[in-house]
């Protein structure tokens, strides 16, 4: 429960947030909704104007969204964007001060976090919080994502002004990484249910099924999930606009998965077979990387339903 201490500070944070991509422009977009101070930056500059114009200041660089805020929240594509724009190019490292909280809202790699959380530390001693989440684009828009929070427990409390606009539920699962490794095994389950989805409602179609129908019909049952009823219509319908969720991703995700297990030595076998068919995905002519999850049934479509 919020008390009127968490709103007045919510009123005098500011808040930066970098990476306006897929769920990181609804997530600003919320934020401003409820009336957060929100600096932003990104590195691809036309994604900033909708968001400006919706409320936000727009900084010069990276640098300067440190150097302007509180709470720097970051929502980039991979470990990589994370490490530049903090450390590397966009530096901004350079423009935080001691009292300075890094928000990472990224799904990236847990060992990599905890090195750049103790580097932040070293660097100008300010504090790092992996928050990846879960819940995609609708989640974000109605600010009912849910996140993984891994760093210390002042931090997460620290930004309350960001996760009580953005989320229904905050879990702290432990030290830096923590929070990172859980979204791993969050995606974990949902890559390998998006290729079982694509896979039964192709199925159904072969069997003479009305696929269209399976969604409703299987709701509220054990075979029930939120990519079942977000993805399957679209599966079935061949919609894939507003991208939802990118094939690329989820392959990164658990690519991240696999690595991740056999350096502590966990059985994957159903992810490892998984990861083939993302492998498969990201080389068909009518997926690919960027494509969303919904085209994934493409790759058991056969020639007479209209697939490849």
């Amino acid at each position: 429960m919020h008390t009127a201490h968490d709103a007045e500070m919510a009123d005098t944070v500011r808040i930066g947030f970098i990476g306006l991509g897929l769920i990181g422009a609804p997530m600003v977009e919320r934020l401003l909704e409820c009336g957060r101070d929100v600096t932003i930056w990104n590195r691809s500059p036309e994604k900033c104007a909708p968001l400006v114009a919706a409320g936000a200041r727009l900084a010069p660089s990276a640098q300067q969204v440190g150097r302007d805020t509180d709470i720097v929240c970051l929502c980039l594509t991979d470990t990589a964007a994370v490490q530049d724009v903090v450390f590397g190019t966009g530096n901004v490292v350079a423009g935080l001060r001691e009292e300075s909280l890094v928000v990472d809202l990224s799904s990236i790699a847990p060992d990599a976090t905890r090195t750049m959380a103790h580097a932040l530390d070293d660097t100008c001693g300010a504090s790092w919080l992996d928050a990846p989440v879960s819940g995609g684009v609708p989640a974000a828009r109605a600010g009912r994502l849910i996140v993984f929070a891994g760093g210390n427990a002042n931090d997460v409390a620290r930004a309350t002004p960001v996760f009580s606009a953005l989320a229904q539920r905050v879990t702290h699962m432990g030290g830096h990484g923590a929070g990172q490794l859980a979204k791993s095994c969050n995606q974990q389950i949902v890559a390998c249910n998006l290729l079982v989805i694509a896979e039964m409602l192709a199925f159904a179609e072969r069997a003479g099924v009305d696929a269209s129908r399976l969604p409703e019909a299987l709701a509220g049952g054990f075979a029930d999930s939120l990519p079942l009823q977000i993805f399957g219509p679209r599966m079935v319908h061949g919609t894939d606009q507003p991208r939802l969720g990118a094939v690329g991703t989820f392959n990164k995700d658990i690519a991240q998965v696999v690595r991740l297990a056999e350096e502590v030595g966990a059985a994957v076998p159903l992810t490892q077979a998984a990861l083939a068919r993302y492998a498969a995905a990201l080389a068909h002519a009518e997926i690919g990387h960027d494509a969303d999850a919904s085209r994934l049934i493409r790759l058991v479509q056969l020639p007479a339903d209209g697939g490849a």
